[in-house]
């Protein structure tokens, strides 16, 4: 089972931040990261539309110049970072899982993760690029056809797994509160992997686990 470490280690630092993934990479398998591009163009890690929750800031991030929002403190004095500087540090340790959350964030994210693996600082196999967006994930697809598609849905579907088919996905990632045993096994006879979000409690853990999943991500991966 993959131990995904939900935005870093986010139970035990500000989440997105470099110091949350430098928390979680002895303790997981895989980073998850959310990014989106901000005004003058850079790639940044971070969760929500707006600034307000994990900020000092205001406004919606994708209207800030990265400037602007490096003059931020994310928690603790980290700045948001760049899914480069993420890149960086997290240097091929664990396996990423980049969340597209903003529109037209594919053909930029493709770019950064294209940069390291022409460097030969990663391999293809080390991400899996997700979104609800699936518009995003096609475009991504297109993009680079090698890459592990993460198909994100925070529903059962009356189709059940058949929803990942259209954006050729590897991998179904469901909310913790709407996983079924069904689910899980419509989506492995169509081989398709299973991660659950986001699962915190130790007792929720262990049924999740009894469901036969593939991947779980934590706020605190130590405890997977």
């Amino acid at each position: 089972m993959i131990k995904i470490g939900h935005r870093g280690a986010m139970g035990y630092a500000p989440e997105n931040t470099l110091l949350s993934f430098k928390k979680a990479i002895p303790l997981c398998d895989m980073v998850e990261l959310d990014v989106y591009v901000c005004k003058t163009g850079e790639v940044m890690v971070f969760h929500d539309h707006r600034l307000e929750r994990c900020t000092n800031g205001t406004g919606h991030v994708m209207d800030k110049t990265f400037t602007e929002l490096r003059a931020l403190d994310a928690g603790e004095g980290q700045q948001i970072p760049t899914l480069s500087e993420v890149l960086e540090l997290v240097d091929n340790q664990v396996a990423i899982n980049i969340e597209l959350k903003g529109p037209g964030t594919a053909y930029p994210v493709f770019q950064v993760v294209d940069k390291f693996i022409k460097a030969g600082r990663y391999t293809l196999d080390r991400f899996v690029i997700s979104s609800f967006n699936h518009p995003e994930l096609n475009h991504f697809k297109a993009l680079s056809p090698e890459v592990s598609i993460g198909c994100l849905i925070s529903c059962i579907p009356a189709d059940l797994a058949a929803i990942a088919g259209s954006v050729q996905a590897d991998f179904l990632n469901v909310s913790g509160e709407f996983i079924s045993q069904e689910l899980v096994d419509d989506a492995h006879k169509r081989g398709l992997k299973v991660m659950v979000y986001t699962v915190n409690e130790v007792d929720d853990i262990a049924y999740i686990k009894s469901l036969g999943v593939d991947g779980i991500f934590s706020n605190y991966p130590d405890r997977l």
